[in-house]
């Protein structure tokens, strides 16, 4: 038996006969509208993400398998919850709402990968990646939503497969996802107020000393760089 492996990036649910995967499977004499045909219907879940593949020619037989990779959770997270960047500071601020449904559905794209077949098991490990985005699940911490699966509260959902959300749920998806960024951008100019106040009353300390005061109250270390003077450099002294 000699087998030839194709390795290709393709976008999932639109691979086409073109490059990568025509010039490769054109001289193992294979039908590759079919092949393309089956990587399509493999990786149609993945509408929009580049997906790894890996297509196993038997070239004696003429037959092939179809090994279909999958972008990490996180990524899937980010694609259904419709953002380019989960939070910076997730123990501090949340960006989206992640409904069950959508839990359930990124576990199912994950289900050849995830370590536990138990598909309760497969979408706690989803909702434990959303503690690290800021992403909260039905509207709680993850990990409150964790203990919810726990006690059985979404058993039938989970046992049903339910992965579509209607169009109202959809919406107020997206009405919570702006407020959550209104509250951010809020929190933004919370920190920065307290962080100018602080150092107005600390002016002439030391600047580590200043610093560490910002760090204790906690202000973000992009709004601590914002807002703190610049460092006089040594031939500023002289003028």
């Amino acid at each position: 038996m000699a087998i030839k492996t194709i390795d290709a990036l393709v976008d999932g649910g639109k691979a086409t006969a073109g490059p990568p995967l025509g010039p490769s499977l054109a001289p193992l004499k294979m039908n590759i509208g079919e092949i393309v045909a089956a990587i399509n219907e493999k990786t149609k879940a993945f509408a929009g993400m580049k997906v790894p593949i890996k297509v196993l020619v038997d070239t004696e037989e003429k037959t092939y398998d179809i090994e279909i990779g999958s972008p990490p959770v996180s990524q899937l997270i980010k694609k259904e919850v419709k953002l380019e960047k989960l939070a910076k500071h997730a123990g501090s601020e949340h960006v989206a709402d992640l409904k069950m449904e959508q839990a359930i559905k990124i576990a199912l794209m994950k289900e050849e990968v995830l370590l536990s077949k138990d598909r309760k098991n497969m979408v706690k490990s989803i909702v434990g990646t959303c503690l690290s985005g800021g992403v909260l699940v039905e509207g709680k911490d993850p990990r409150e939503a964790i203990k919810d699966i726990d006690a059985g509260k979404y058993d039938d959902i989970i046992r049903s497969g339910k992965t579509e959300l209607s169009a109202e749920e959809l919406k107020a998806l997206e009405e919570e996802k702006k407020k959550l960024a209104a509250e951010i951008e809020e929190k933004r100019h919370e920190y920065e107020a307290l962080a100018k106040k602080i150092i107005a009353e600390m002016e002439g300390k030391e600047r580590k000393e200043i610093e560490k005061r910002l760090i204790t109250e906690k202000i973000p270390g992009e709004i601590i760089k914002d807002v703190m003077p610049r460092e006089v450099a040594p031939s500023d002294k002289k003028k």
